[in-house]
């Protein structure tokens, strides 16, 4: 696994936090990094902390963990351990990813933390995918040597067997760059491209004129094929009057 998440258990009976502490233990993706026997104990430590899940028990004195699970940051992820099923509804109302019913077994502890590592791995790739989109240059190696393209200045991108054609605005030649379209596609941000053609990806706001489900860049008249024209679709309603 290459993610941990940091775990911390809150349960007022001994025997229910012996337990879940030897399931973390044997959990790869998991490191515990706070065991409590009650909530009011935990509450001081768990907000200097960063703690990606909590086992939070539902029925304590003092502070239940109903209460205690809106009291703590948004960020983490809660699975509310408890011996009454009828609580499950309530838990999902303070957004619980998970609930188990005790004497909880080690299959379903781990399926609800391999649920919080989804929901974190997604939120890490969504975090990246955004924060990629931010770019706004990118390296190509051209005729050995590395040749910076500002993506604003990109018209559209044709490929070539194994290598692929950049045209951009800034350049009457082409940049000529060993790569697939794949990976080419992979690099750039979805928000601003779009693939419409085995060999060819356009930028979405340098298009200018279509003519007959062909995309025109000067004499240059790019065909947006069947197993494409769905997105594309997508994207002229989401665009025409």
């Amino acid at each position: 696994y290459s993610m941990v998440l940091t775990c911390a258990i809150i349960d007022d009976e001994p025997l229910a936090l012996e337990l879940l502490k030897s399931y973390v233990s044997k959990t790869p993706f998991l490191k515990l990094v706070g065991c409590y026997s009650s909530a009011v104990e935990a509450l001081t430590d768990i907000s200097t902390k960063q703690i990606d899940l909590l086992f939070l028990d539902i029925q304590m004195p003092e502070l239940d963990g109903l209460e205690f699970s809106k009291m703590i940051s948004g960020r983490t992820r809660i699975v509310f351990t408890t011996a009454f099923s009828q609580y499950a509804l309530d838990s999902y109302r303070v957004n619980a990813l998970d609930y188990l019913l005790k004497p909880v077994s080690y299959k379903s502890f781990l399926e609800a933390s391999q649920k919080a590592l989804q929901w974190f791995e997604l939120t890490l790739r969504d975090t990246l995918v955004n924060s990629e989109a931010n770019i706004d240059s990118i390296y190509v190696k051209s005729e050995y040597k590395l040749v910076q393209i500002r993506l604003s200045s990109i018209l559209y991108i044709e490929g070539l067997k194994d290598y692929i054609k950049i045209y951009t605005e800034d350049e009457q030649k082409p940049i000529l760059s060993l790569i697939s379209m794949k990976a080419m596609e992979e690099r750039l941000p979805h928000d601003n491209f779009i693939r419409v053609h085995r060999s060819f990806i356009v930028q979405k706001n340098k298009i200018k004129v279509i003519d007959r489900s062909r995309i025109v860049f000067g004499d240059v008249y790019i065909p947006i094929s069947d197993s494409y024209k769905q997105e594309w679709n997508d994207f002229l309603n989401e665009r025409s009057l």
